[in-house]
C-alpha cells in the first residue's frame, strides 16, 4: 500500500518540490496552503494528490485537514511541518500610536512558524498512534537561520531556533513510538519567500539549490533511526550539525544525568 504523506506550504517552493519528489516515488500526499492558486497546481499533480486550504495558525483548520486526510487514506505516514513567512511587523519601528501609547507587536509570524508547528506536531503524533505500530516520521523546516542570527527578521529567527530546539528535545522521547522528528535547515535557496530583488542580488555562487533541500528530506524519510537531528543544506551538501559543546562538566551532568530529576517533574 502506498504511503501518505501531509505537507503544509506545499503550493510553493520547497513543500511543492517535496510532494512533486514524493509522488514519482508512488506516495499519496495532501498538500496544505493557504494559496489561491492550491487547487489548480495540486490539480496538475495526479490522482494521488489532494489539496487542503489549510491556516497552519488555526489548530481547527489544522486538525481539520489532518482528520480528512485520514479518512481519505486511512493512514498518514509522513508529516512535513513546512510552512512558514517572513515577519509582518518591525520590531524596530516606531513603538508607539497617535496617543503615545506603546502598540502591542504583531506576532502573526510566531502563529505560523512556530505555534503552528506544534499544532503539526501534536496532530502526526495522534494520527501516528494510529497507525498499528508503525509509527511515523515529522520533518520540520527551520533554516540557518536557526543557527545565526538575522537582524532583520528577528521573529522568524525566534521561531527557527525554535525548531532546533524541539527536535533535539523531542527526538529521544518520540523513538519510544517508532515516530522520528528531524529539521531540514536550508541556506538561501531561492522561493517565493524571499522579498522582492533579494533574489535578483544574491550572488549566485552562494545560492543553495532545491536538490540539496530535497537530499535531506529524503536522508530523514527513508532513515527508520535517525531522529533528533538538524540537517543544515548549504550548496550542495548536507551538515549534520549537533549541539553546541557544554560549557562545564556541570552543564553536561545538568542535562545528561540531571535528566532524570527533570523527568521527575516533567515525565515523558
Amino acid at each position: 500500500m502506498s504511503k501518505v504523506a501531509l505537507i503544509t506550504g506545499a503550493a510553493s517552493g520547497m513543500g511543492l518540490a517535496l510532494a512533486k519528489d514524493l509522488l514519482a516515488k508512488d506516495w499519496r500526499v495532501s498538500l496544505l496552503d493557504v494559496s489561491p492558486k492550491g487547487p489548480s497546481i495540486t490539480a496538475e499533480l495526479g490522482p494521488n494528490a489532494i489539496y487542503h486550504h489549510c491556516d497552519v495558525s488555526s489548530w481547527e483548520s489544522q486538525a481539520a485537514t489532518f482528520a480528512s486526510t485520514f479518512e481519505k487514506w486511512g493512514r498518514i505516514d509522513f508529516a512535513a511541518l513546512n510552512a512558514g513567512i517572513d515577519d509582518k511587523d518591525d520590531l524596530y519601528g516606531p513603538t508607539a500610536d497617535e496617543k503615545g501609547d506603546p502598540v502591542k507587536p504583531g506576532l502573526k509570524t510566531i502563529d505560523v512558524n512556530l505555534i503552528g508547528v506544534f499544532y503539526g506536531i501534536r496532530l502526526a503524533i495522534h494520527y501516528f498512534r494510529k497507525n498499528e505500530g508503525r509509527g511515523g516520521k515529522i520533518v520540520m523546516t527551520s533554516s540557518d537561520a536557526g543557527l545565526y542570527p538575522l537582524e532583520g527578521v528577528p521573529q522568524y529567527v525566534a521561531c527557527k531556533h525554535g525548531l532546533v530546539g524541539i527536535t533535539r528535545s523531542m527526538g529521544p522521547v518520540l523513538k519510544k513510538e517508532n515516530i522520528t522528528i528531524n529539521s531540514v535547515l536550508p541556506a538561501f535557496v531561492p522561493t517565493g519567500l524571499a522579498p522582492p530583488g533579494l533574489i535578483e542580488a544574491w550572488p549566485k555562487e552562494h545560492i543553495t539549490p532545491m536538490s540539496t533541500v530535497i537530499k535531506c528530506f529524503n536522508m530523514f524519510i527513508e532513515d527508520d533511526e535517525m531522529t533528533g537531528q538538524t540537517g543544515e543544506c548549504s550548496q550542495g551538501t548536507v551538515y549534520l550539525r549537533k549541539q553546541p559543546e557544554y560549557a562545564n562538566e556541570s552543564q553536561r551532568w545538568g542535562r545528561e544525568e540531571g535528566g532524570k530529576v527533570w523527568a521527575s517533574v516533567y515525565p515523558s
